[in-house]
């Protein structure tokens, strides 16, 4: 099993028009990211087979829309999005975003988008 530096992130990125993330634990069991979002950025619709996730909210406010219904979390709480169900994350916002993201197993191989 690979030791997890507690300090440093594994690996980061950058997807979609600014975002970031950076991975903190990735194994195929479990996958935790900490990620950034810029104002009036949103990532596309998608689901996973397998994956659960929760999103806990540390910075600014998260739109999620989750099989068509949008639920509005702002920092200091979070939310579950079960396997198979629809979803996305967005900022509607003026300031941005930041949220730790788990998912359980690994979202590795796990993503099919929609559209």
């Amino acid at each position: 099993m690979p030791q997890v530096n507690k300090h440093q992130p594994l690996h980061h990125y950058q997807w979609g028009n600014a975002c970031k993330a950076w991975v903190l634990v990735d194994t195929e069991m479990l996958s935790v990211k900490q990620e950034y979002m810029p104002p009036h950025t949103a990532e596309v619709f998608h689901y996973h087979q397998m994956a659960q996730q929760f999103f806990f909210i540390i910075k600014g406010t998260a739109t999620m829309e989750v099989e068509g219904e949008v639920h509005v979390v702002m920092a200091g709480k979070g939310f579950h999005v079960l396997p198979g169900e629809i979803h996305r994350i967005a900022n509607h916002s003026e300031e941005s975003l930041e949220f730790f993201v788990s998912s359980q197993p690994s979202t590795n191989n796990d993503r099919y988008n929609i559209g």
